[in-house]
């Protein structure tokens, strides 16, 4: 019970966090603010850009220039903003999902999220640790924020990999890059008629949703085929998006350690007893089914998703803050490397996947 009260407990700011948070706060709806702007002024011609990404790149121009200078005053609050403000953001996020959306597309999308998930984080790590030498980390984020949602999972998977700030941006610049390509490609490759021996309008939905990183890239390529895929792709990118939680759990448990001091294998309930179970995902899921069997009015629904975009943003324009670019520089372009060839499996073998499972179907 005394842990318990202390975990709340850790999750009401006080005084000395409050210039930090202020700050970041700012920061957040500066971001917010001209995403929309930008949209607006070029009229939905700068494509690939989210309030997410803006916050991490000034972010990390401020916190590479002025940060310093402040960081004493600032530095208690934003790392508030980067731990529970980023736990928070992730827990509000089951306001943006039902599940009525995943009877709506069928368990062949099921399948396919699940296929994806599993297959595109084995080789991430393996290729990652194994080929590439890319340190545990990074390569764990990668695979987190390829194999499921993009920045919102890496940016979860962080508190349970302990991740040091610069690993978790350059994880993030892969999911923006090659998410951003892949937005693009799909659907040029759908209307040059390439895909279609192979997939049906829904079928494209479905690898769509399952394979592209980012949630805002799936609502794009989806809908530049038409709005019934659009809509069948989003649907299946937040079956993916439930998979976070488990996903976290699993993940915290391979990071338990595999023997103990003497060199012997320790078994398996005190492997569980390790772990360190990320709560913040389970309310994440607790939320998602309050949302989906107690009415709520729309007015509520849209206030919840605005206060989940400030709560991500402001994660990340803290993370922005703290990122040095001489530690990025250091990680070099094995990073960038392995995320081009995930980018690669995303689609061909998330292809083959779902050409596989509509064929059983």
């Amino acid at each position: 019970m005394h842990a318990l009260t202390k975990t709340v407990t850790n999750y009401f700011p006080t005084n000395r966090h409050f210039a930090g948070l202020i700050v970041v706060f700012v920061g957040s709806l500066f971001c917010l603010w001209l995403n929309t702007s930008l949209d607006v002024w070029s009229h939905g011609r700068i494509i690939g850009l989210s309030s997410l990404t803006l916050a991490i790149l000034i972010g990390m121009i401020l916190g590479n220039t002025v940060y310093s200078s402040f960081a004493e005053q600032l530095h208690v609050g934003v790392t508030f903003a980067k731990g529970q403000i980023l736990r928070l953001a992730i827990m509000f996020y089951g306001f943006k999902l039902t599940l009525t959306q995943v009877s709506s597309v069928g368990l062949s999308a099921v399948m396919s999220d699940a296929l994806v998930l599993t297959s595109t984080f084995l080789i991430t790590y393996w290729l990652g640790t194994k080929w590439l030498k890319v340190d545990k980390q990074t390569t764990l984020l990668i695979g987190a924020g390829a194999s499921i949602c993009g920045a919102a999972a890496v940016i979860a998977a962080e508190p349970v990999i302990k991740a040091e700030a610069h690993k978790v941006t350059i994880a993030v610049a892969t999911v923006v890059v090659f998410g951003t390509i892949a937005m693009l490609l799909y659907p040029f490759l759908y209307h040059l008629g390439w895909l279609q021996p192979w997939l049906n309008a829904q079928q494209y939905g479905i690898y769509t949703g399952a394979t592209i990183h980012e949630v805002a890239q799936v609502v794009v390529a989806g809908n530049a085929v038409s709005p019934e895929v659009g809509d069948t792709a989003v649907v299946t990118k937040m079956i993916r998006v439930m998979m976070l939680a488990p996903f976290l759990l699993v993940l915290s448990f391979a990071l338990t350690k595999g023997s103990n001091d003497q060199g012997n294998k320790p078994s398996v309930m005190s492997r569980i007893q390790q772990v360190k179970v990320p709560w913040f995902a389970f309310i994440f899921i607790a939320i998602v089914l309050l949302h989906t069997w107690v009415p709520m009015t729309a007015s509520f629904e849209r206030s919840m998703v605005i206060l989940d975009d400030v709560l991500l943003t402001m994660a990340m324009f803290a993370l922005g803050l703290t990122t040095h670019l001489g530690a990025i520089k250091q990680a070099g372009v094995k990073p960038l490397i392995l995320g081009a060839i995930m980018f690669a499996w995303l689609i061909v073998g998330g292809g083959l996947i779902n050409i596989g499972i509509s064929l059983l179907g």
